[in-house]
């Protein structure tokens, strides 16, 4: 089953050299289990090397921009789709469109805002993309933890840990990626929590 799988992750070029060099890998993976990339169309840091290293290994990539980051992000124009949207709200969308899994690299607050916002929408029943955090360094633990707390003192319920994989190794994300998902049913005090 070949799979359009979103990769969320840091287009920073401030961060450790490793997890540029994991983004990379991942794009290879992507394209040696036969599928394709969207990713968020620009050529900075883990963004480009994930794609860049998709193409190598032979996988059809999607850029999606929005028009405000052309020149910021500078954009990648060797995808074989580049997509430019007028704002990052439409991007989302768009990458969402075209994605039937997510995975999520350690990255900044952008991956984190995508992060919560597919991660949200699958505890809420909304799609059943399957979604993994592939984080062999451990950035995002604390993050765990903090979800782990929210879970103990009530703001979240349990079955967010249902909604997501946590995983440490390529194997591992990409096989939770490939499973065939589950529907979370969502209840009236699912969607009172997601309110403001």
């Amino acid at each position: 089953m070949s799979l359009a799988i979103c990769v969320f992750c840091a287009s920073s070029s401030r961060i450790d050299p490793r997890h540029v060099e994991l983004a990379e890998q991942v794009g290879r993976e992507i394209a040696r289990r036969g599928h394709s990339l969207v990713s968020g169309g620009g050529t900075m840091s883990c963004m480009g090397a994930v794609a860049r290293g998709a193409r190598d290994g032979g996988a059809a990539t999607v850029g999606v921009i929005p028009e405000g980051l052309l020149e910021l992000e500078v954009a990648d124009q060797a995808s074989a789709e580049l997509i430019v949207t007028p704002d990052m709200r439409s991007r989302k969308g768009e990458m969402d469109r075209r994605s039937d899994a997510f995975l999520v690299l350690p990255g900044g607050i952008g991956t984190l805002e995508e992060l919560f916002e597919i991660w949200t929408a699958r505890t809420l029943g909304m799609h059943t993309k399957q979604i993994a955090i592939l984080d062999p360094l451990g950035v995002y633990d604390p993050l765990r933890e903090l979800m782990k707390n929210l879970a103990d003192t009530g703001f979240a319920r349990a079955k967010v840990f249902d909604a997501i994989g946590w995983t440490r190794s390529m194997d591992e994300a990409f096989d939770h990626l490939e499973r065939s998902p589950v529907r979370i049913e969502a209840t009236a005090e699912d969607y009172a929590e997601a309110e403001p």
